[in-house]
Parts: structure tokens; C-alpha cells; sequence
């Protein structure tokens, strides 16, 4: 399942990125990289951005680099 395919509230670890190297280097440059655990705080409207919290820090990322991030839901 991808990042932007998760529900609101929905903790997933961070599997894979699909994506040439500036996508991995974007979520670099924010913090986040595969292996890391997310929250998925909340999603805007009419297929905005979607705020996730990685240990400390809060992003947005758009729907479009969201749906090249493979997640796997943690019970």
C-alpha cells in the first residue's frame, strides 16, 4: 500500500520509495527515509498534501511523492 492510499491516524513503516533519485533525496532532506515509522496526522481536501509525523517532526508531503511511498500499517 502507499502513503497516500493509508488512512488518517494509521502508523506504517516506511518500506520502499518508487521513485527516481530526487524523491529519495526530497524525503531525505526532510528526515524521512525507508525504515523509519510515520503518522499520518491528517489529509487536505480535494487531494492535498498529506501532514505525517516522523519522531519529532511534522511534514506535509504532496499526493503525488506520496503515492511513490510503499508503507506497511504497524499493529
Amino acid at each position: 500500500m502507499t502513503l497516500y492510499d493509508a488512512d488518517e491516524k494509521t502508523v506504517a513503516k516506511l518500506v520502499a520509495i518508487r521513485g527516481g533519485w530526487g524523491a529519495k533525496q526530497r524525503l531525505r532532506e526532510m528526515g524521512v527515509q525507508v525504515g523509519d515509522v510515520v503518522k499520518i496526522l491528517n489529509r487536505a481536501p480535494f487531494g492535498g498534501p498529506l501532514a505525517i509525523q516522523s519522531g519529532e517532526t511534522v511534514i506535509a508531503i504532496g499526493r503525488h511523492l506520496a503515492r511513490r511511498i510503499q508503507v506497511e500499517p504497524k499493529k
